[in-house]
């Protein structure tokens, strides 16, 4: 008898644990991928997550009112909500801005991996001396790592976004100094020279292809920008939650993912190899050399990493809950750089789904 009662005190403690530690976002569900071509993508209702179907409503409302054009949740690759807005549609490409930036992060580490280039190398040893006007000392201190964190020294505001040697002047050395600045594409041209391959083709032959994304580089304002859909942008924010595989196929490996999506430098703690991170103690904004205190986003979640563009291009990655957040559009509000008041507003309504 007391056996008996032993195990269905058992099977009782096994079940209330079980239902008090299971998540509505199916934690232990398998992570899903959709087919690298066609339109076919599993789905999840909100229903079956057990969220709150009163709080999608406010969501879709707050997003139309801030000039979205498309939305999406994947949670565990299975597409939650997908909306589109003002025109915009599954099929219409639309551009990444500098959340595009995680792009070339992502094919940096590939060009490593595939022994092309060393991180630590400096920028010169690929695309010759006299890139920039520094002295050639001042120069050499600059390496691919600090173009992946933005502590290349260089000066950020005075010339602009133009990447000519001319307008690449010194303001600091090389990992001293932290600065938002689009010296980053430079990246790109090392990659080229070191594969022996137009940027594009490498980008396409080894990440977009291998992950049935859709999309090209178009010049836009005098910059090299991604244009793709939001399905295809969802989809590399797929890769990055799996930590660069996609299913078994290891595209970026996990251990440059780690070093992208972690601190790269102790001066903005909330940045990475081009990624933003959530939940730091301090962050830095583009443009400014002022440090704030606190979370990015204080009502997104800790673990969440992003890839934020001008006028509110997004990507947010939530491992915890096994989720990508992706929002295309125009500027939620007047025209920014990467970050604003949106993202926190957005995410107060996107908790409200299941909190």
């Amino acid at each position: 008898m007391s056996k008996i009662l032993l195990s269905f005190l058992s099977l009782c403690l096994f079940v209330n644990c079980t239902s008090e530690n299971s998540s509505p976002s199916t934690t232990t569900e398998n992570l899903y991928f959709p087919p690298l071509t066609g339109t076919s993508w599993e789905t999840k209702s909100i229903a079956d997550l057990g969220w709150k179907q009163e709080a999608v409503q406010p969501l879709l409302d707050y997003l139309e009112l801030k000039h979205s054009k498309s939305f999406m949740i994947l949670v565990n690759g299975r597409i939650v909500m997908e909306n589109y807005f003002n025109g915009h549609s599954a099929t219409t490409n639309w551009y990444w801005a500098s959340a595009g930036k995680t792009l070339t992060s992502t094919l940096t580490g590939i060009a490593e991996q595939e022994g092309f280039i060393n991180s630590n190398n400096k920028v010169s040893d690929y695309i010759g001396a006299g890139w920039t006007s520094e002295t050639l000392a001042k120069e050499n201190l600059i390496t691919c790592k600090n173009l992946l964190s933005m502590t290349s020294g260089i000066e950020d505001i005075a010339n602009g976004d133009d990447v000519s040697p001319s307008s690449l002047t010194y303001k600091a050395d090389a990992g001293t100094r932290w600065a938002y600045h689009n010296v980053y594409v430079k990246l790109q041209d090392l990659i080229a020279q070191a594969t022996g391959q137009t940027w594009a083709n490498y980008f396409n032959t080894r990440l977009r292809d291998k992950i049935g994304m859709n999309g090209s580089w178009l010049t836009l304002d005098n910059n090299i920008v991604y244009f793709s859909t939001t399905r295809s942008m969802a989809r590399f924010g797929l890769l990055m939650l799996n930590k660069g595989k996609w299913e078994n196929n290891t595209i970026l490996n996990e251990a440059f993912f780690n070093s992208a999506t972690t601190t790269s430098q102790n001066i903005n703690l909330s940045y990475g190899y081009l990624w933003w991170l959530n939940g730091k103690s301090s962050y830095h904004l583009p443009q400014s050399q002022l440090q704030l205190s606190g979370s990015i986003i204080p009502n997104g979640p800790n673990d969440m990493f992003m890839a934020l563009g001008k006028n509110d291009q997004k990507i947010y990655v939530i491992p915890s809950k096994k989720m990508v957040v992706i929002r295309m559009g125009d500027a939620a509000d007047n025209v920014n750089l990467a970050l604003s008041d949106f993202d926190n507003t957005l995410w107060q309504k996107i908790n409200a789904l299941y909190q």
